[in-house]
């Protein structure tokens, strides 16, 4: 994802997403956003205090010290392509986002979640939760170890699949910086028929949820390693999904 913020004017800081980056919905053959997504339109009020600046340090209250998915302990590996994803949460202006907390969750190697609710007839692992939560540091990085996600099918009448992707939620210094979107990975060929994916009208904002893969020297010669930046709002935001 290309973070270098050309010069523009600086917008609202609160105004909404721009137009084209949110997520044309309800997405069809996909029940789910029926459920989950407003049936009208979100009143707008005016940003107090306390929307603009809290809650603070939310990295107090959340555990922020499970950036390992892979390993549980000695002997106690996850099955799958092991992965090193890390990143920036960026704010609109392309500046780091300090003490962020930032969890991610995704679907073990054979596209299956750990959870209850998903009872699809693929092996569980053992040694496998799928999820995680950290803390930025002073430049806004964040840097799980995991695997690399399989990917699944969607159980309705017409059948399409999820290609491999994961789940990140983000925690910022105020409620305006509530972010969940979710990351796709480089040169899938299912991320064409991806109807969440493809719900983003802008092309250019359907790339920013697309990693970049970097060189395996930056993590060690074990892991496959992807990067992907995410920004919190603004024009070059990252889409919600």
């Amino acid at each position: 994802m290309d973070t270098n913020f050309p010069p523009h004017p600086v917008p609202d800081r609160f105004d909404p997403f721009p137009q084209g980056i949110e997520p044309a919905v309800p997405i069809e053959g996909y029940p789910n956003t029926w459920t989950h997504t407003p049936a009208q339109p979100l009143i707008r009020r005016p940003v107090t205090r306390t929307e603009a600046t809290g809650p603070l340090d939310l990295w107090r209250k959340l555990p922020c010290e499970e950036s390992n998915l892979a390993v549980l302990g000695p002997g106690r590996i996850a099955q799958g392509q092991l992965m090193h994803m890390s990143g920036r949460i960026l704010d609109e202006e392309g500046r780091p986002v300090r003490g962020a907390v930032v969890e991610l969750w995704q679907a073990n190697a054979a596209g299956r979640y750990y959870h209850p609710i998903d009872q699809r007839d693929a092996p569980l692992d053992p040694n496998f939760v799928g999820n995680g939560r950290v803390r930025t540091d002073e430049e806004g990085r964040y840097a799980f170890f995991t695997i690399k996600p399989g990917a699944y099918p969607v159980p309705v009448k017409d059948t399409w699949w999820r290609p491999p992707h994961v789940h990140f939620s983000v925690l910022g210094p105020s409620s305006l910086s509530r972010l969940v979107t979710q990351m796709y990975f480089p040169g899938d060929p299912m991320n064409e028929w991806d109807r969440i994916l493809q719900s983003i009208p802008d092309a250019a904002a359907r790339q920013r949820l697309i990693a970049r893969q970097t060189h395996p020297a930056e993590v060690g010669d074990g892991w496959i390693a992807f990067t992907h930046d995410i920004v919190l709002r603004g024009r070059y935001a990252t889409p919600e999904a």
